[in-house]
């Protein structure tokens, strides 16, 4: 038999009961306090239990917002996965380490591609575009101040504006090769005939015929 420890004994060495059930009581006391880490088979109740216990809110819109990486439906994961606002707060952190560069990325690219379908749409298809391009690189070297040249570049609206610039300062500029030429009245009626400006409305040449009638009659 297990000897008895001292604090249950009297100094007689008798078994003291008072002691006994009062530390059976403490025991037992101190175990329906304890919480149990859930397994597949643990009910709703002892799970929410643990989840309050270890720090889980009790809403998803308590848990940190991001304002790149989360919505609604991720925290709603969170909750539904039991994570703490401690926990999120580090996916949220590790998620800026390693994912921030590559959707900037992504999001660079899908500028780039969204300013090139832009451009292609006001100049008339690539190679329109590939030509004005030219010119406009040629006219700001020329005209504008190399910063404010470069900043003006660096979206779709700057170049248009640029190009808008350049017909203005000189209407006469064709977008291929900047070559010069002078259009007279018979010229500019005849390219009007052209499917090119009344059945097609290409933009770069009903430009052309425009900027021709403002240099001759302007």
């Amino acid at each position: 038999m297990d000897k008895i420890p001292e604090k249950f004994l009297n100094e007689d060495g008798t078994l003291n009961s008072d002691a006994l059930m009062k530390s059976y009581a403490e025991l037992e006391k101190k175990i329906g306090t304890m919480i149990s880490v859930p397994t597949d088979d643990t009910d709703a109740a002892a799970r929410e239990k643990f989840n309050r216990a270890i720090g889980v809110p009790g809403s998803a819109d308590e848990y940190p917002h991001d304002s790149i990486f989360d919505d609604a439906a991720v925290r709603e994961k969170f909750l539904e996965i039991g994570l703490t606002p401690r926990q999120v707060e580090k996916i949220y952190q590790i998620a800026d380490e390693f994912l921030s560069p590559m959707l900037g990325q992504i999001f660079q690219i899908q500028n780039e591609t969204s300013a090139v379908a832009e451009l292609q749409n006001f100049f008339g298809g690539a190679e329109k575009m590939k030509e004005a391009l030219t010119a406009i690189n040629a006219f700001g070297e020329k005209f504008l101040p190399a910063d404010a040249f470069e900043s003006l570049c660096r979206t779709p609206q700057g170049i248009q504006s640029v190009y808008k610039m350049m017909q203005s300062m000189e209407p006469d500029v064709k977008t291929d090769k900047s070559a010069m030429e002078s259009l007279t009245d018979s010229d500019l009626r005849r390219m009007m005939r052209d499917p090119k400006y009344w059945r097609d409305g290409d933009a770069e040449y009903v430009r052309k015929i425009e900027n021709g009638f403002k240099k001759l009659y302007s």
